[in-house]
């Protein structure tokens, strides 16, 4: 077993603040990410961009480059293509690295896993063709590939972004589907006051939509009833054929070969829950989130969160709040004093607060609809278990009150994702269903292994000495 100062899980915006940080600071670094590079999902593969990739992707995901470099500079142990499966209350962390486990303790654990999007469980939503707005980032980001012939639905600010990466990539989307109505917007205005401050994010997502269309994309709002149509190839597999959906009065539909769902995003808890973190119920983003203080420390004082992982922010409020945890985990391994941490503290928490203002209206605005939290009864809610939601309103007539009962009810949350993807899904259902709160609903309960583990890995940790690794060289461009 190895040993670091500060052990940061994750290298996206929050992970490489908080690592350059703790770094300058003279503190033992040590970065594990599952992904090949640096970067995190909103500055996937950001190593390897160009000139031609930028201007597809825009000018935020250029300016992730000046965060990457600097990173890369740092004497930071960089453990690329590095699976956490374990964290435990003491610090101690499993992961896998080619197919070999190995493990490391650290004097504090930054998480800095970031966010997951929202499940989007509607009718025919496990058909072939239909991915997430995230899943066609991720081809555009690391592989050059962009999705034709694709119909965007949804609502919240990445369907603008992706739409606009699209026109920009020479394959405009069919149509923008959105949720998103007078209501909501009228919600959203009693936030315009405080959003103000953030005011860039603004028009930043006004330009987009300008853009879209001028680029001839057909835009649809306040959609309802929104179902995906299969049809059967020759061979006799199924795939989506098309988008049904409503439309003030009128029903209508899209001929596409490829659907790309969204409807936000929110904090990847998959570690925090296993660490059995304080956690509370976020009902502006509808979601759970672990329960922070302003450095980002949690209920165990060995471990802190930063990022969208802790609260949905964005990149520049997760790299302030990186930062700001390194500085405090610093402190509480004793590398510096109280008043160091707090004179480099100042400008981070203005920065954060800026970027954080807009949330309250982002939140109102793009909240997800009742045919998202509540699906209705045959639509599959566990993908895993192929549960559908009516299982689960079955489940709940029969006394089920929590997600983790659902389990021995008929597997629902089983499977290889440990509920990732059902999980907040199954707690609105059984929220509407009990008239219990969110927050006494509560989640799944998650075990360790976090991500799927082989045996063979797990023995390779087998007769693992417990060495220090102080004074190893620095590895973060090599490894």
């Amino acid at each position: 077993m190895t040993r670091a100062d500060i052990v940061i899980v994750g290298a996206g915006p929050a992970g490489m603040a908080a690592a350059s940080v703790a770094a300058d600071l003279g503190a033992d670094v040590l970065v594990l990410d599952e992904q090949a590079g640096p970067g995190g999902q909103i500055y996937r593969s950001i190593e390897f961009s160009d000139a031609l990739r930028a201007g597809i992707l825009g000018e935020d995901y250029a300016a992730g480059g000046i965060l990457a470099r600097e990173f890369a500079g740092k004497s930071v142990r960089f453990e690329r293509a590095a699976t956490v499966w374990r964290v435990d209350p003491d610090g101690v962390i499993a992961y896998s690295r080619a197919n070999r486990a190995h493990r490391v303790r650290a004097g504090h654990v930054i998480l800095a896993t970031g966010a997951q999007e929202r499940p989007v469980p509607l009718p025919g939503w496990t058909l072939p063709g239909i991915m997430t707005a995230g899943a066609a980032q991720i081809m555009l980001k690391s592989a050059a590939i962009a999705p034709r012939d694709a119909v965007l639905a949804g609502s919240g600010p990445l369907l603008y972004l992706l739409a606009d990466q699209l026109i920009r990539a020479g394959v405009p989307p069919r149509a923008l589907i959105e949720t998103q109505t007078v209501r909501n917007h009228l919600a959203a205005a009693r936030h315009l006051p405080g959003a103000v401050v953030g005011w860039r994010a603004i028009a930043k997502g006004m330009a987009l939509l300008r853009g879209i269309r001028a680029a001839g994309v057909e835009r649809f709002t306040a959609c309802r009833e929104i179902r995906l149509i299969g049809e059967e190839s020759a061979t006799g597999d199924a795939r989506v054929a098309g988008i049904a959906f409503v439309c003030g009065t009128v029903e209508r539909r899209i001929a596409c070969s490829t659907v790309l769902l969204h409807q936000g995003v929110v904090p990847n808890t998959q570690i925090t829950r296993s660490l059995r973190l304080d956690h509370v119920w976020d009902d502006a983003q509808r979601c759970f989130r672990p329960v922070l203080d302003a450095w980002g420390a949690s209920s165990n004082p060995r471990i802190s969160v930063a990022g969208d992982g802790a609260s949905i922010g964005g990149a520049k409020a997760a790299e302030a709040a990186g930062r700001l945890a390194a500085l405090d985990a610093a402190l509480r391994i004793g590398v510096i004093d109280r008043d160091r941490r707090d004179r480099g503290a100042g400008p981070l928490q203005r920065l954060r607060g800026r970027e954080l203002a807009v949330r309250p209206f982002l939140d109102a605005l793009y909240a997800p609809p009742l045919q998202i939290l509540q699906p209705v009864d045959e639509t599959i809610v566990c993908r895993c278990e192929e549960v559908t939601a009516g299982a689960i309103r079955g489940y709940a007539k029969l006394g089920c009150v929590g997600p983790n009962q659902t389990k021995a009810f008929g597997r629902c949350g089983m499977g290889p994702c440990q509920g990732r993807f059902c999980g907040l899904t199954v707690t609105e259902i059984l929220a509407m269903e009990t008239g219990l709160p969110h927050g006494q609903v509560g989640a799944y309960r998650i075990r360790a292994p976090i991500k799927p583990v082989t045996l063979g890995e797990i023995a390779s940790l087998a007769g693992e000495d417990e060495t220090d690794a102080a004074g190893t060289p620095p590895q973060n461009a090599a490894t």
